[in-house]
């Protein structure tokens, strides 16, 4: 008869090795197909299951092709858990360094992103793949805290030969998972890990606490958002008769008006301008609105008017951008770099490529990530009407842009060469 699992980690925290011997005994008696004296934990057996299913090598070296650093920068400046790297150092960096563990941050694919903590603890992780840009999903490195944590959607420890992969089992690792507030998506895992012996029963609680500390700073950082909205959105919904609303990207309701409050609208995952139907208002047109989007139900015929932009760069300590359509305005102010790919995409109606605004930015065609990342946070606040492929302003919009009286006060503190040469060829 298979006695039950035990409390491996209070074992462990009494006996590292001792716990690490008898776990290599039940791995090796379970993948070999026999009768184990004790049952693996649940969580740990399901996954061993998983990975026998899908073929992973008990004994290979799994070592998967490390993203690029540009593609490693691309994904932490559009990954929301770069917003709450300070609540996860605090709450984890300063211990795992003296117990000589690091901590392990990946995106929802299981791409590691950063890592951090005591030097010689990251260079024995090196020696087994747990670097910046490694794939760490359960199915290409087996059972292990970033990767089954994912799976199961809920807080894992690994300890010792409960790894699947046997290059693992000197390894502990602790991993929770971070999820987005506003849908329910995971956006990633937060993981510590270390050597085996340092393993202590608490880490999985405390790993745990940390990661619903960082998805509660989320929801503080959406309602600060939704916030935003509403102060934009207020204005406009009080010059509107009939029900409208003003929602964020993912239909998260910030301002009503004619209508009883609802919290939020489900929005297709594509939603673009124009006349639309959606569940919560049938027909109803669509108009982008600083960070998400005003929906006017069409009771009566919703007037036509084409979208005009006007950005203001007439300003040298203040540039702004000016939205106009159907149902308002709505301003926005800017920062020196969206005032530039603007002013930029301004001066190229026809489009421009990410090379071509990296060169025109930076002088160097190759800093592309960069801009594509900016140009993200751009069309979080612009959206359909800013388009890519090349990047450009949507045909439909009149865009219109006010320059100083004196060229050389043309964005005085950019760098840009394009607007430097442009400071120069209109003197």
């Amino acid at each position: 008869m298979v006695n039950p699992p035990m409390d491996m980690a209070r074992l462990a925290a009494v006996d590292a090795a001792q716990a690490a011997r008898l776990l290599s005994e039940i791995r090796e008696a379970t993948l070999a197909g026999q009768r184990a004296r004790m049952a693996p934990r649940p969580v740990i057996q399901q996954s061993w299951v998983r990975m026998l299913r899908s073929g992973v090598d008990p004994d290979g070296d799994y070592r998967s092709e490390l993203l690029s650093p540009e593609e490693v920068r691309r994904r932490r400046e559009e990954s929301p858990l770069r917003h709450v790297l300070p609540v996860l150092r605090e709450g984890l960096l300063s211990v795992a360094d003296v117990t000589q563990h690091i901590m392990i941050i990946a995106d929802a694919d299981g791409r590691v992103l950063w890592r951090e903590g005591s030097p010689q603890v990251l260079r024995k992780a090196t020696g087994f793949g747990l670097e910046l840009g490694a794939d760490w999903r359960e199915d290409v490195v087996g059972t292990n805290g970033v990767g089954t944590a994912a799976v199961a959607r809920r807080p894992v420890q690994v300890f010792a030969a409960e790894h699947f992969v046997r290059s693992h089992a000197s390894w502990t690792c602790t991993g929770a998972p971070i999820t987005d507030p506003r849908n329910g998506s995971l956006l990633g895992v937060v993981d510590v890990s270390g050597p085996l012996e340092t393993m202590h029963p608490a880490t999985l609680a405390w790993v745990d606490s940390v990661a619903k500390l960082a998805e509660a700073r989320l929801r503080e950082l959406h309602l600060e958002s939704l916030e935003r909205l509403r102060t934009v959105a207020a204005p406009v919904l009080a010059r509107l008769s009939g029900r409208a609303l003003a929602v964020d990207r993912d239909g998260w309701a910030a301002a009503v008006t004619g209508m009883p409050y609802v919290r939020r609208v489900a929005l297709p995952k594509s939603l673009a301008p124009g006349r639309r139907s959606l569940p919560a208002l049938g027909p109803c047109a669509v108009e982008p609105l600083a960070d998400g989007w005003l929906l006017r139900a069409a009771e009566e015929p919703v007037p036509s008017a084409a979208t005009r932009i006007v950005l203001d760069l007439g300003r040298a300590a203040r540039c702004s951008l000016t939205v106009t359509g159907s149902a308002g305005s709505w301003s926005r102010e800017l920062g020196l770099r969206h005032a530039e790919l603007l002013y930029l995409l301004s001066e190229h109606p026809a489009g421009r490529s990410a090379a071509g605004l990296a060169e025109d930015l930076f002088g160097d065609p190759s800093r592309t990530v960069t801009v594509r990342a900016e140009i993200s946070r751009i069309r979080r606040y612009l959206g359909a009407l800013l388009r890519h492929r090349p990047y450009r302003f949507c045909e439909d919009a009149d865009v219109s842009v006010l320059l100083p009286d004196d060229p050389r006060d043309l964005l005085p503190r950019s760098t840009a060469p394009a607007v430097a040469r442009a400071r120069s060829a209109r003197r």
